[in-house]
């Protein structure tokens, strides 16, 4: 495929369409038979038009007049022939060209797909949820659907119109003149609308992305918007939305309906000539009246297709547009791993962070600034701090979510740098606040990853640790009962378990617990922490906790502030200091 850039990089309007043709119909290109085929429908299609004009001159002249009285049964005959004809070529051409834009609307959405699930994470913080659904519901749509539109009217009305000029000058090369000189002018027209609609069809695309972010928010807060009464402050958003791609719609309608008549004008003229042109040839004995009516069935036939093709500028102008937004997330970075090397096996567990510093793009000081952590195998390390300290921050370089700016992340003493990703992600496993389970069943969510090894006997062993088994033997379904969307069906306990049985099925030596139990009620952490209890043995474990009674048994508290480390040791150490974990601890305590 060619990585032409799309966007800022391209250089002018024309090279970026160019480069969107070139990419579009070398997709649609990739099942050239198919369109070969239907091209070939398309043409017999197409021939069927102009015979019917042609019949006209010796219906008339010879005919009506009685010198051919088989006529009267052939030319019926030949009638319904050809529009039968024209029916089967119009049924297979249409049938071949759907054929071919589901194929490649699959490609691309298989293609969009690849690349959504290899960006990187920080692509996925820009919040950009609504432009991405829309790539894949409305844009990758759009570009395969308009691409065969597109082919169809230029092949199939091109052909009629060739073929209808070709019956033209072989009437009257005069009359034709007329009409072949009319015809730049509608051309010119139509250009003239062109870069007004390119205009209006991407603030289309841009506002039914904001349409299908607006809506998403108020399914996903739909209790947020009842409890606090938002329906207003809703309503005034989807309305304004709404109103603005209503504007942009009734823009493109108007300026589309404005090309019909304007060309027809400029038709009316032509058609104003020939008849004056063809009245003087008739009355200097030049042009029968059959030839004048066959040559008016003609020009009356080319009328529609040229319409047709004035008017697939604006299709074309759409299928731009969403080709566009659809390879911008084609374009898209990968996440870097040029790393090839491997872990050998399984390894100890031994985490160190060696003076990491990092800072995000355009912040104006570092997130962490020259951290250094060590984590034996099998230690539970618990960092701790006010939010914003660079906890989450640090603990999402260990996966590589997130890159060092400067020093390094070693296990068993080796860079992760040095380790491609998907086998470093193998020894490392997490359970966080915000679980993600989901549509399916309990089982697929539990051997999510590991599914085609993990066996029913071995999740219901890890359920059963995950204090879940007994839940899941109660329902109707057992392991086959589905979640649900976010799994809704479920309470936090039990979503948390189910990450939790997800994690022992994995059986990572490295374990990262991020706020794992901070949205629970006290019943429910208390059954959640024995489950983690269970998970952790044997693991190197590093937690975030703002619940610092949830962390009084780890082996080293690392308490956080500012991006830096400002106290490290044990529960009883660190009280006995007086210091800032004393001070968070006696604040929570006061709390509670």
């Amino acid at each position: 495929m060619l990585t032409t850039p799309i966007g800022p990089a391209a250089n002018s309007s024309s090279a970026l369409s160019a480069a969107l043709w070139r990419r579009i119909y070398e997709r649609v290109g990739a099942y050239w038979k198919g369109l070969a085929v239907a091209v070939f429908f398309m043409a017999g299609a197409a021939a069927t038009q102009p015979t019917l004009a042609v019949a006209m001159k010796p219906l008339l002249d010879e005919g009506f007049s009685g010198a051919k009285p088989e006529y009267v049964w052939q030319v019926p005959l030949a009638i319904i022939a050809l529009i039968t004809l024209r029916g089967v070529c119009n049924f297979f051409s249409d049938y071949l060209l759907a054929w071919v834009a589901n194929n490649v609307l699959l490609g691309v959405r298989g293609d969009m797909f690849e690349k959504l699930l290899s960006m990187p994470d920080s692509e996925f913080k820009k919040g950009d949820t609504g432009r991405l659904l829309n790539r894949f519901t409305v844009d990758a749509g759009n570009v395969t659907s308009y691409a065969t539109d597109v082919l169809t009217v230029v092949v199939r009305e091109s052909l009629v119109v060739v073929a209808m000029i070709g019956v033209l000058l072989y009437m009257s090369w005069q009359l034709t003149l007329i009409i072949l000189l009319t015809m730049p002018v509608s051309v010119l027209i139509s250009r003239g609308f062109i870069d007004r609609l390119r205009r209006i069809n991407r603030d289309t695309v841009n506002m039914n992305a904001e349409l299908t972010r607006v809506v998403n928010e108020g399914i996903d807060g739909q209790r947020v918007v009842k409890l606090f009464d938002g329906y207003a402050f809703e309503r005034k958003r989807f309305a304004y939305v709404s109103g603005r791609l209503r504007r942009f719609d009734m823009r493109a309608a108007t300026s589309d309906a404005a090309l019909t008549p304007i060309t027809q004008v400029v038709t009316a003229l032509a058609v104003a000539a020939v008849i004056a042109v063809a009245l003087s040839q008739a009355n200097a004995g030049a042009l029968t009246v059959g030839s004048f009516a066959a040559f008016m069935a003609a020009l009356a036939q080319i009328f529609d297709p040229i319409k047709r093709l004035t008017k697939v500028a604006s299709r074309t102008q759409k299928m731009l547009v969403s080709a566009e937004s659809v390879f911008i997330l084609v374009d898209q970075v990968s996440e870097t791993d040029t790393a090839t090397g491997t872990f050998d096996g399984r390894v100890r567990g031994r985490v160190e962070f060696k003076l990491v510093s990092h800072r995000f793009p355009d912040a104006e000081v570092n997130t962490l600034d020259q951290v250094s952590i060590v984590a034996e195998p099998g230690q539970t390390i618990a960092l701790v701090g006010r939010s914003g300290s660079g906890k989450t921050t640090l603990v999402n370089m260990l996966p590589r979510f997130v890159g060092p700016s400067g020093g390094q992340v070693l296990i068993d003493g080796r860079d992760i740098e040095s380790i491609s990703l998907r086998n470093l992600r193998e020894q490392l496993s997490l359970v966080s606040q915000d679980v993600v389970l989901f549509d399916d069943t309990i089982a697929v969510n539990v051997g999510y990853g590991a599914l085609h090894e993990a066996s029913e006997t071995e999740i219901r062993r890890a359920l059963q640790a995950a204090n879940l088994l007994e839940f899941v033997d109660s329902l109707p379904l057992g392991l086959q009962t589905r979640v649900g969307e976010n799994a809704t069906r479920l309470s936090g306990g039990q979503r948390q378990r189910l990450a939790i049985a997800r994690a022992l099925i994995k059986n990572a030596p490295i374990l990262i617990l991020d706020e794992a139990t901070s949205a629970l009620d006290n019943e429910s952490e208390r059954q959640v922490q024995a489950s983690l209890e269970t998970l952790m043995k044997g693991r190197t474990t590093l937690v975030i906790a703002h619940r610092l009674s949830t962390v009084q048994n780890a082996d080293k508290i690392i308490v956080m502030d500012q991006g830096r480390v400002v106290e490290q040791g044990s529960h009883t150490e660190l009280l006995a200091r007086s210091g800032a974990y004393a001070g968070l601890y006696q604040m929570q305590f006061r709390e509670a």
